[in-house]
């Protein structure tokens, strides 16, 4: 069993339930600025992207202005974001071992307040490296090797656990171990994780912080 110094975590998906409050008013803004009415399951691959990729991919043609928009409708949408179960008194063990907990995400830094900051998490994150922190997002390695770099790590005594296929590529192109978060993971084809968690508790469990 290796010993990890650091365990980095995505955020949608893997620690912050956001699918529905990100998904619905994005289904809203498709139909108001495009004209077309996309299901929600077409819309569930689009989790692993960055928000302005998003955009560009559905063929948006002022990125910015209709961002604006959907960050809108995002905080607007009344059930939020939700913590997953049991994921504070994972932050809470994990720094209790000495383990430096880190977030690589692709939100926007505005947005990331709105979301994590009410979870009173945040004093157990000794980094963060949001959309703003790198030029190139998952699955390219910047935001794991930035991490990597500011708390000087190295890479193989990091873990990144995340729930999409753009997670584990951006990792294993790191030289880091790569956990799947089961709970949060809607696609599950071509991801080879070192583990498979199926609950955040599990976390704790497999890599013997209990």
């Amino acid at each position: 069993m290796r010993e990890y110094k650091c365990i980095i975590f995505d955020l949608d998906g893997t620690i912050l339930n956001t699918e529905r409050m990100n998904l619905i008013p994005l289904q809203r803004l498709i139909k108001e600025e495009l004209g077309e009415v996309i299901s929600y399951e077409d819309l569930l691959k689009y989790k692993a992207y960055a928000g302005k990729r998003t955009l560009e991919d559905l063929g948006f043609k002022d990125i910015d202005k209709s961002y604006k928009k959907w960050v809108q409708y995002v905080n607007d949408f009344e059930e939020g974001a939700v913590l997953y179960e049991g994921f504070d008194e994972v932050m809470k063990t994990l720094n209790s071992k000495g383990i430096i907990c880190a977030i690589a995400s692709s939100k926007m830094k505005d947005q990331y307040e709105i979301d994590f900051g009410p979870t009173g998490l945040k004093k157990y994150i000794q980094c963060e490296v949001l959309a703003d922190d790198t030029k190139r997002h998952k699955p390219y390695p910047d935001p794991l090797l930035k991490v990597s770099e500011i708390l000087n790590i190295s890479p193989k005594d990091c873990i990144y656990i995340g729930d999409t296929i753009f997670d584990f590529k951006a990792t294993k192109a790191a030289g880091m171990d790569f956990g799947i978060a089961m709970w949060g993971a809607d696609d599950l084809d071509g991801i080879d994780a070192d583990y498979n968690f199926k609950n955040p508790s599990d976390i704790l469990k497999e890599l013997n912080f209990l």
